[in-house]
């Protein structure tokens, strides 16, 4: 809406014009995505990939992986991730951020005992350490 084009136009204003529009949308893509090292996460499609495979992940993995990628680097406790993937009227236990954490972990990590992409910062949270790009 902010560019007009009055009646009569040439042919040729109206290509410019629409080159014009399309310059100032530049590299803008409508499709959203996170990426690292390993891993590539489409918000919309709701789609996630390890190295090229893509992941069958369930609802509560895709958000919680989607949440510590969006955090990269930062510790997130067991309570900030339910607020943030359950919503703040989720009653339970805390506990089962861990149990999701584990299945997500099953499905991304080489070694699920060894986690080098989701670390456990013990008494404190988790964080998403793979290098984003």
């Amino acid at each position: 809406a902010d560019d007009y084009v009055t009646k009569p136009f040439s042919p040729r204003e109206l290509v410019a014009r629409i080159k014009a529009a399309l310059r100032r949308l530049g590299g803008q893509s409508s499709k959203k995505e996170l990426v690292s090292a390993h891993l590539r996460l489409d918000e919309e499609a709701r789609l996630a990939w390890k190295n090229e495979r893509q992941l069958e992940l369930t609802p509560i993995e895709f958000e919680l992986l989607q949440t510590l990628m969006r955090h990269q680097g930062r510790v997130l406790s067991r309570e900030q991730l339910i607020e943030l993937v359950w919503g703040y009227d989720y009653y339970g236990d805390d506990r089962v951020v861990d149990v999701h954490i584990g299945r997500l972990r099953k499905k991304i990590e080489e070694d699920a005992a060894q986690p080098e992409i989701i670390a456990t910062v013990w008494g404190a949270g988790y964080r998403f350490e793979d290098e984003t790009l």
